[in-house]
């Protein structure tokens, strides 16, 4: 059964797991209130990337209604469940264009299910903006798609670039997912930039989402000798990789990115995934007052250190209602050209300008698995 929610925010009570309320359900907006779709993987194999972006497209949301709301009315968050699959992203998007006639959607975390819906969102003109879908192709897709975070060609390079000249590695072999947009683009731009740079590819490897053995492939991968494995899935997988290449001798470090980024890589990975690197979007150690701020207010909330998934929600939520105003209507061409002219809007994850491409510029953090913590390492500017 679809996951599917209402969601008023002005009176957000606890539902499940999720940080949820059970408000009024889905159809038009009433006269007094303003409508917005959100779909993510609430369920699914990377079910804690929709739940934090979730609890916080919730939080920013419950702010906003409690300042005064949005052009006067009151913000109402529906909610699908894309249950982490494509074609249900799809079905998702259309459900809450058709018959929830959203005015706008946020979503989705994973680049293969934001590939899947953008087309529906940009054929009906309805605004979209993705918290962290990074595969350059979702804004592509149209000139209504958008997202608020950096983008695979960036992060991948900010990787080869560290592993290159602060980890000194000369060696690396890879690791990657072949069924996911994410993982490949990752995988393409870490290898262009980490050769550019002088150092070689030893060898690499595929597996596809929601596979649970990976020995033969590390087998293989450690027969070449590598310093290091660039590992650029999803957490799931790659805890379980951390745990198998440890089983097996292969002792060296894993590299990967913002995909990693969920509570479960500790519980999967245990200590084998200690002294692994990942490139992602902020970390909460920054001391700005406004991180700082949003850090405490959600671990007040939600008993839970935010990480970057929620953090990217929260700013996408936040940019959203910030066009909305400065259209000063919710029809769909206006809203977008106030999108598009998004700049320097402070955000958690950094200052945030959109550029010609509906990407935003902005730096990116190498952080270190260590203990049960992302413990911070160095910021890369774009």
């Amino acid at each position: 059964m679809r996951y599917r929610l209402g969601i008023l925010t002005s009176c957000l009570l606890p539902l499940l797991a999720l940080g949820a309320c059970q408000g009024t359900g889905g159809g038009a907006a009433k006269s007094d209130e303003i409508v917005i779709g959100e779909f993510g993987s609430l369920t699914g194999t990377t079910a804690t990337f929709g739940q934090s972006t979730h609890n916080a497209v919730l939080m920013a949301t419950e702010e906003l209604n409690a300042a005064g709301g949005l052009l006067g009315k009151k913000v109402r968050i529906i909610v699908e469940d894309d249950q982490s699959k494509p074609e249900e992203a799809a079905t998702a998007v259309t459900k809450l264009i058709n018959q929830d006639k959203v005015v706008a959607i946020l979503g989705e975390v994973a680049s293969t299910r934001s590939m899947a819906a953008a087309p529906i969102a940009q054929a009906s003109q309805i605004p979209m903006v993705s918290p962290s879908s990074t595969n350059p192709q979702v804004t592509a897709i149209g000139d209504y798609i958008f997202r608020v975070c950096f983008i695979d060609p960036f992060q991948g390079s900010v990787m080869a670039k560290f592993a290159f000249n602060s980890l000194k590695l000369k060696r690396v072999a890879i690791l990657y997912d072949v069924k996911n947009d994410y993982s490949v683009g990752l995988r393409n731009f870490f290898t262009a930039k980490f050769k550019e740079l002088g150092g070689t590819i030893v060898g690499e490897q595929s597996y596809g989402e929601g596979d649970s053995d990976f020995r033969a492939q590390l087998t293989q991968l450690k027969s070449l000798k590598p310093e290091a494995i660039y590992t650029p899935g999803y957490y799931t997988e790659v805890g379980t990789i951390a745990r198998q290449a440890y089983d097996l001798g292969l002792r060296v470090p894993l590299m990967g990115g913002d995909g990693w980024d969920s509570p479960k890589l500790f519980e999967i990975g245990g200590t084998a995934i200690n002294g692994s690197y990942l490139s992602n979007h902020n970390s909460v150690q920054d001391p700005a007052p406004h991180i700082q701020k949003f850090a405490k207010a959600y671990k007040e909330k939600y008993n839970a250190v935010p990480d970057s998934l929620s953090s990217l929600g929260y700013d996408a939520a936040n940019v959203l209602f910030d066009a909305i105003k400065r259209a000063g209507t919710t029809d769909g061409p206006k809203v977008r050209d106030a999108l598009a002219a998004t700049k320097d809007f402070l955000g958690v994850t950094g200052s945030i300008t959109i550029d010609k491409d509906r990407n935003p510029v902005k730096p990116a953090v190498i952080l270190k698995v260590q203990d049960g913590k992302f413990e911070y390492v160095e910021t890369v500017a774009p």
